[in-house]
């Protein structure tokens, strides 16, 4: 039996691993993230420094430069795992009007984006917001089928995120089983605190494209009304998750592709679950995210081998 020491919160933690757990067939991709303090350009470097072997690109902001972040994976040999494009205006895809049109209009235009720089998938929310009842439209699932239609034609895979919302989501998936574009992506704190604990990869699992792996603590309020605050985006094994029981899952439905992770070192307004991680140095965060990631993917890869 091996033995991995970890250090965090300036202890001291040895991690026996059975000779059996291995993860060198996995491939690991972190999510570029504003709230680690440094340029993108340089988390890159330090993400290919610390072990990762691809990234993904968040541009949620409108502010990212991805042909200049694509350019530079490619010379540095990582792997772009997805592209994720805004979702404030999410909620428009599903209204009558301008405004979604130019939602539309937007998405489409990231779409083509990926193609252009050979980034295989766009990640898209399917819905923002909190105000119940949640109703989908025709209009929005027309929207999105249009949206399918143009990913198809460029060769890009559409992933659709859990977020708030599940019955958007769930209406998309039905409507569009047909677009060979158009599959999933899990993230696994979402379903905690967004989803109720529903078991997303039972439902689309067989469609999953991509991955945001983080933990959760779920739902805070005690009569189990969601809200953003609850998103917190642990590392994995900080939460209230089961990962060996995630990896279970995820080996059922037969997931083949990259384990990405999507993190944060900011608590939201409120919170403090997060500030742990902005106390420390950014080189250190990265390695243990990096320590956590190795650490699931041998438990996946336990179960795919089983």
């Amino acid at each position: 039996m091996l033995s991995q020491i970890i250090l965090l919160d300036n202890c001291v933690y040895l991690i026996k691993i059975k000779s059996g757990d291995v993860m060198y067939k996995q491939k690991l991709a972190l999510a570029l993230n504003g709230q680690f303090g440094i340029p993108y350009e340089e988390q890159i470097l330090l993400f290919k420094s610390v072990g990762f072997e691809g990234f993904a690109i968040d541009d949620s902001d409108r502010k990212a430069d991805v042909a200049a972040l694509a350019a530079m994976g490619k010379s540095e040999g990582l792997f772009i795992e997805y592209l994720h494009a805004p979702f404030n205006k999410s909620d428009d895809m599903w209204a009558e009007g301008a405004l979604g049109d130019e939602a539309l209009d937007e998405l489409i235009k990231y779409v083509e984006l990926c193609a252009g720089l050979e980034i295989p998938t766009l990640v898209a929310h399917t819905f923002i917001g909190f105000d119940e009842p949640y109703i989908p439209t025709n209009t929005g699932i027309e929207r999105y089928g249009a949206l399918a239609e143009r990913a198809t034609e460029l060769g890009v895979a559409l992933a659709l995120e859990n977020t708030e919302g599940f019955e958007y989501l769930d209406a998309l998936m039905n409507a569009l089983k047909s677009e060979k574009s158009v599959g999933f992506c899990w993230d696994s704190g979402h379903e905690l605190c967004y989803n109720y604990g529903k078991n997303l990869l039972e439902l689309y699992g067989d469609r999953l494209i991509c991955t945001h792996l983080n933990d959760n603590l779920g739902i805070r309020d005690y009569g189990g009304k969601i809200t953003y605050i609850d998103d917190l985006h642990l590392l994995p094994y900080d939460g209230i998750h089961d990962w060996n029981e995630l990896a279970k899952r995820l080996a059922k439905c037969g997931f083949k592709g990259n384990l990405t992770f999507e993190l944060n070192t900011v608590s939201k307004p409120g919170r403090h679950e997060n500030d742990k991680y902005g106390k420390m140095p950014v080189e250190q965060y990265i390695s243990e995210a990096y320590c956590r990631a190795c650490r699931f993917a041998a438990a996946f890869n336990k179960e795919i081998t089983r």
